[in-house]
């Protein structure tokens, strides 16, 4: 089972989280030792800029001065 979680700083190091359902699943315990790999999650922009709006004479740089 995979997991999507979040990098946050704990003193002078950063930590991730383990869901509890992964938690559940693997019978994990405090103290026990994992192995974890570390993939970066991309983000998608696939329609960020759907209500911008059609490209217009006064968005033009050469007439800006």
């Amino acid at each position: 089972m995979a997991a999507i979680t979040r990098i946050r700083a704990l003193g002078g190091s950063l930590a991730v989280t383990i869901p509890i359902e992964l938690v559940r699943e693997k019978n994990l315990k405090e103290d026990e030792i994992v192995e974890i790999e570390i993939k970066k999650h991309k983000k998608d922009y696939f329609g960020a800029l759907r209500d911008l709006g059609k490209f217009a004479q006064k968005d033009r740089m050469e007439d800006r001065e």
